[in-house]
């Protein structure tokens, strides 16, 4: 049965998504969050749980995400210099789902019997291989098919609104379910285990589903394979690539919003734990927290839209990161009460959510003007290099955790801490969040390729013409 088919947007670029090709699209990215989001649980569980000291462990998972990092150039490299003919992108989301579920599970299988210089290599090997490896060849081609999929900014922008949706409601389920639920199974290692093997199954079968409707051209068709009608663009070498992404000044200023936003979300992975623990007195709390937040992450995502239709991708984001600066520097007053930074948390909560949204539509910004000043696009290998600045900014984000409870002499077997390691708590939870939130707005103001855009868009279709 053939489908309805689609007009053109506002701007005239035919439309060839439907519902459901952006149900599935976004899966891929809720497989992605739930992999970083238990990721980002590690630092707690292996001091709470293992028992490893919190420096080590911050260490040990920076060392894995800067060799990780490395990876996705390589992969970016990859993927661009596929034979002209074959599909490029949508294989490798086939390819890891399985992988990736066992690895998720490998996570948490620490053997108990090891010593601390063991475990922490077990801890390397296993993060290093779902990262690095299974994480970076879903990462890669899944963000490039956003380029290739449609031509037209509105579908690229509406796909970026759902894969966020999905992404954060994978990471809300981490954030809500998985403090509690191991609780509930007892707290112990095992039920970690239990957890993992759940979601573990749960990726596997996201992967399938959004491979199953994902596409690599912009034509609403079966996928085309013939050379002529694919992008197979001529592969840049690698080291020149680099060196043209570098100069695109718009490329670079992406690459560090998102590596701030990156750091960001790697602390919000897991200092609501040690806050709700130690703050508040109840690491269950956390689940509360995570159910609260739905509320601006709901409104978030409803608002997002109209906000860049009204004021455009720039400026919406612009606006975000002041609400977030506000919010969050507002919590100084009072960084003990629940209520009250609970309430405030909601507004860097919201603050976080255009730009989740709108990171892909920037992303493909910066390719076109690739093809406008270079006349190349580079698109693996540019969403390659931005996303070894998300790897290396969320490594960060964890690894600040356990330095912080590190030189505060952390112990996370013991009933109680000390002032010191309560102002830790609060220098990963409040005053770097507040820093990152003022960098992304000076750099969102002086991004102005929006603008721009659409005369170096007619001017590529020009060349093309010629």
């Amino acid at each position: 049965m053939s489908r309805k088919p689609l007009g053109k947007d506002r701007y005239g670029v035919q439309k060839v998504m439907h519902i459901g090709d952006y149900f599935s699209d976004s899966l891929g990215q809720f497989s992605l969050n739930i992999i970083s989001g238990l990721v980002g649980q590690l630092t707690y569980f292996y001091t709470d749980k293992v028992g490893l000291a919190a420096g080590a462990v911050a260490t040990m998972l920076l060392i894995c995400k800067i060799f990780d990092a490395f990876t996705d150039v390589i992969m970016g490299n990859i993927v661009d210099h596929t034979a002209p003919g074959k599909e490029k992108y949508r294989p490798w989301i086939l390819r890891m789902a399985i992988p990736a579920a066992l690895l998720i599970v490998a996570l948490f299988t620490v053997p108990s019997g090891w010593s601390e210089t063991g475990q922490l290599a077990y801890l390397f090997v296993t993060n290093f291989l779902l990262s690095a490896v299974v994480y970076t060849a879903i990462c890669i081609p899944y963000a490039s098919i956003l380029v290739v999929r449609t031509n037209s900014q509105e579908e690229r922008g509406t796909m970026g609104i759902w894969r966020a949706a999905a992404g954060y409601v994978s990471g809300m389920i981490i954030a809500i379910a998985v403090i509690p639920a191991t609780n509930a199974l007892g707290g112990t290692q095992s039920a970690w285990i239990k957890v993992g093997a759940v979601f573990g199954l749960f990726i596997a079968l996201a992967l399938l589903l959004c491979f199953l409707r994902a596409k690599e051209s912009a034509v609403d068709a079966k996928v085309v394979t013939s050379e002529t009608e694919q992008d197979d663009e001529e592969p840049v070498p690698f080291k020149e690539a680099l060196k043209l992404l570098f100069q695109n000044k718009y490329w670079v200023m992406i690459l560090l919003m998102n590596f701030c936003a990156q750091v960001s979300y790697g602390i919000n992975g897991a200092a609501g734990t040690y806050y709700c623990k130690w703050i508040y007195g109840n690491d269950n709390l956390v689940s509360i927290q995570g159910a609260i937040g739905m509320i601006p992450t709901i409104l978030g995502f409803a608002l997002v839209g109209p906000m860049t239709k009204k004021l455009g991708v720039t400026k919406t984001l612009r606006v975000s990161f002041m609400i977030g600066v506000i919010g969050t520097a507002l919590r100084l007053i009072n960084p003990a009460h629940f209520v009250y930074n609970t309430t405030l948390s909601c507004f860097a909560t919201f603050a976080n959510i255009p730009m989740m949204c709108l990171l892909g539509v920037m992303s493909a910004m910066a390719i076109d003007y690739n093809e406008y000043k270079y006349g190349k696009r580079m698109v693996a290998t540019a969403q390659s290099a931005c996303s070894f600045g998300n790897k290396v900014g969320s490594g960060i984000g964890a690894s600040i955790i356990g330095w912080c409870l590190g030189l505060a002499a952390y112990d996370g077997m013991a009933k109680s801490v000390s002032p010191a390691v309560i102002q830790a708590i609060y220098t990963f939870s409040i005053y770097i969040p507040l820093a990152l939130f003022i960098f992304m707005f000076i750099l969102a103001m002086r991004y102005d390729l929006e603008a721009k855009l659409p005369e170096y868009q007619a001017e590529i279709a020009k060349r093309k013409q010629a």
